[in-house]
């Protein structure tokens, strides 16, 4: 029988991580270094990978590769796709983390319905859907064939439940359709690839609640009144669920949404 440490030790495994500069992307790679994988991380053309490095490297002993990538572009996946596989021969876990989430200043997207524009609705379904499909349809064949290959897509509780409009009254806050709807469709993605890529590869997605980044008051107060654990999320409360799915702690666990969301989902 295998021991705890035995089934969460991902030594001599590689992982990728895409969207990984950004809060949750540093989380989730300094999870999996800390369990042993080396790592090869990707980001946008802009992202300073330096820091990661420095720190990761030398303080859990791993290999950290760095790719630039722009993933709204199919020109750059398939050039990434390319690069990683020629160079690698094994590829265990892949998890897609980059996310489409926009800014205030974009125009058709943190704006009331009727000002939201298809073409924005479109480029939010290219990063958050579509390039995920692109991505694990790339990296199928070396997944395939590797030691206990997995795959964790990082969904949204928008992605299960419609929005609570009250939380965001009075507030510059809003919550396009594009992303609740691609989140939405990612999580049936992910159902639909655990069955294509059975046995071989598990396939399952996260659902983060609200993270805590210093949002406006009254909206943090509303969203915290309505979770039964009473606050937001932290980054560091995704660790156990990807330390979970990307190890052989879940070895029989596929095609599953693991929600961490306070409790949000039953209120």
């Amino acid at each position: 029988m295998s021991t705890i440490k035995e089934l969460s030790n991902l030594s001599g495994r590689v992982s990728i991580i895409t969207g990984a500069t950004g809060h949750l992307g540093k989380v989730i790679s300094e999870t999996l270094a800390e369990l042993g994988s080396d790592l090869i991380l990707i980001d946008r053309p802009e992202s300073d990978f330096s820091t990661m490095i420095s720190d990761l490297k030398p303080r859990w002993g791993v290999e950290v590769e760095t790719y630039l990538c722009d993933l709204e572009l199919p020109i750059q996946r398939k050039e990434l796709i390319s690069s990683v596989v020629n160079s690698h021969k094994e590829l265990n876990c892949l998890i897609n983390n980059a996310a489409f989430v926009g800014t205030s200043e974009l125009s058709g997207w943190s704006v009331p319905f009727e000002q939201q524009t298809p073409e924005t609705f479109s480029r939010a379904l290219e990063v958050n859907l579509t390039a995920v499909f692109d991505l694990v349809k790339g990296f199928s064949s070396i997944l395939k064939n590797s030691k206990s290959a997995n795959i964790i897509n990082i969904a949204s509780i928008y992605g299960m439940y419609a929005p609570d409009w009250d939380i965001y009254k009075g507030t510059d806050m809003n919550n396009p359709a594009a992303y609740g709807s691609s989140k939405a469709g990612l999580i049936q993605l992910t159902r639909w690839l655990s069955t294509q890529l059975a046995p071989q590869v598990r396939v399952n997605s996260i659902s983060p609640g609200g993270i805590f980044r210093n949002q406006e008051k009254e909206f943090v107060k509303r969203y915290e009144s309505k979770t039964p654990l009473g606050r937001m999320a932290t980054e560091d409360d995704l660790k156990g669920a990807i330390s979970f799915l990307a190890t052989d702690l879940s070895k029989y666990v596929t095609g599953q949404n693991l929600s961490v969301d306070g409790g949000w989902g039953v209120m």
